[in-house]
């Protein structure tokens, strides 16, 4: 499958439907960060919720993004005990991060334009949502090489020879010689 997702389709054909179904393991990857809510079978609620419904499940997520989210995405993820509480939830922030990707289960991995935000995932009215193009796709090469890339990232491998340490928050290494 090497299937192209414009807009609207980026929120209903992938993040509304596929996300949840995750089985294994969800790595998100991401520039910004924003308060993003979707329609589940109980009505809108925050995205945090479904990934505390995955974590629930015995789902790890592992989440990586540039700067710290808004206070309205602060105040719903202190809603969420499992992402506080449980090691099934990994996050890191590395303010060079502009990828956006994500990988479900290591079998399929959408990789686009669209932020996780309202706006860019396309969940906003279509007047007010931004103009995203991503990928979606299941060849297990590409797969396997942007999980390795990603997970270089997450554990912090590019921290050794970062030259923007300064602007660095929250080291993802904080002991460098």
């Amino acid at each position: 499958m090497h299937q192209l997702l414009l807009n609207r389709d980026i929120y209903t054909d992938f993040l509304q439907n596929r996300v949840p179904l995750a089985k294994r393991f969800l790595w998100i990857s991401t520039a910004d960060l924003k308060d993003l809510h979707v329609e589940t079978d109980e009505g809108f609620q925050p995205f945090l919720a479904v990934l505390a419904s995955l974590v629930e499940r015995g789902v790890a997520v592992r989440l990586i993004h540039a700067k710290e989210p808004g206070p309205r995405f602060r105040a719903d993820f202190d809603e969420y005990r499992a992402l506080i509480e449980s090691e099934l939830f990994e996050r890191v922030l590395c303010p060079r991060v502009h990828t956006k990707a994500i990988v479900i289960d290591g079998a399929q991995a959408f990789v686009g334009s669209a932020n996780l935000t309202g706006a860019g995932m396309g969940s906003k009215n279509e007047y007010r949502r931004n103009f995203e193009a991503g990928f979606l796709f299941d060849d297990k090469d590409h797969i396997k090489q942007l999980m390795a890339w990603i997970d270089d990232l997450y554990l912090g491998e590019y921290c050794h020879d970062c030259q923007r340490r300064e602007y660095c928050p929250d080291p993802i290494i904080e002991n460098l010689p």
